[in-house]
């Protein structure tokens, strides 16, 4: 019966209807948003070209349990659009929500970082960090859960900061919560929204990061405050 459920043709059918719930969610749900400011200002300063700015994209950071939530957490400037990719695991799990958002309209760029109990084992890890070095660089979007996707839940690894510190692209930090929500048991307690619900999305200030920086450091730095907006956005919906 797994084996029937972790099909190809089952789990892409699984992902169209998945995306079809989402759309549906997104189009009947109620947003409060706050701090959406930070992230269009994004936008402005990259068509002014100011410094810091200019010729390079994007990169979003949500936590994992906050991917359903995600596609609509993309702001877009006025007569440009930054094309949005998500970096999704080449795991079966990573498959089925690749085929969802791209069913969205989320391509996926496929990799994930080695097992530590398993050093030996092929995550396209390298090949993918080359690849959203290069989509950012195009002034592309790249969304990524910095938690993700193994966990710990809502523990930031290094490689969103090595990303910032390579490509010098802007890191914007959202927090995403739904009220009601199906929560599934899985260990980053993902947050499925249902139709005609409330949902908020909260922003940080655009960050940075220097050839000079420590990722861990920053790591140890941004984790904390993506988590500050994430109970934000939540508190937004119990007021």
């Amino acid at each position: 019966m797994k084996k029937w459920f972790r099909s190809e043709g089952v789990q892409g059918f699984l992902a169209l209807v998945f995306a079809a719930w989402l759309r549906l969610c997104f189009a009947t749900m109620r947003w409060t948003r706050e701090g959406q400011d930070s992230a269009e200002g994004v936008w402005a300063a990259w068509r002014a070209q100011q410094p810091g700015y200019a010729g390079k994209g994007a990169i979003l950071c949500f936590w994992h349990g906050r991917i359903p939530l995600s596609p609509v957490s993309w702001p877009q400037a006025p007569g440009h659009r930054h094309d949005m990719r998500a970096l999704i695991s080449r795991s079966s799990d990573g498959q089925f929500i690749a085929s969802a958002m791209q069913a969205i309209g989320f391509p996926a760029i496929r990799g994930s970082s080695k097992k530590k109990s398993d050093p030996a084992k092929n995550k396209h890890g390298e090949q993918a960090f080359r690849d959203m070095i290069r989509w950012v660089n195009e002034q592309g979007g790249i969304a990524i859960t910095p938690d993700g996707p193994r966990g710990p839940n809502e523990v930031m690894q290094a490689g969103t900061p090595a990303l910032a510190r390579v490509t010098g692209a802007p890191v914007l930090l959202v927090g995403l919560a739904c009220k009601p929500a199906i929560r599934l048991g899985s260990w980053d307690g993902a947050m499925i929204p249902v139709p005609f619900g409330r949902a908020a999305m909260v922003w940080d200030a655009p960050l940075f990061a220097t050839r000079g920086d420590d990722p861990e450091a920053l790591a140890r730095d941004w984790g904390p405050r993506l988590s500050a907006v994430t109970r934000k956005a939540e508190a937004l919906l119990d007021a």
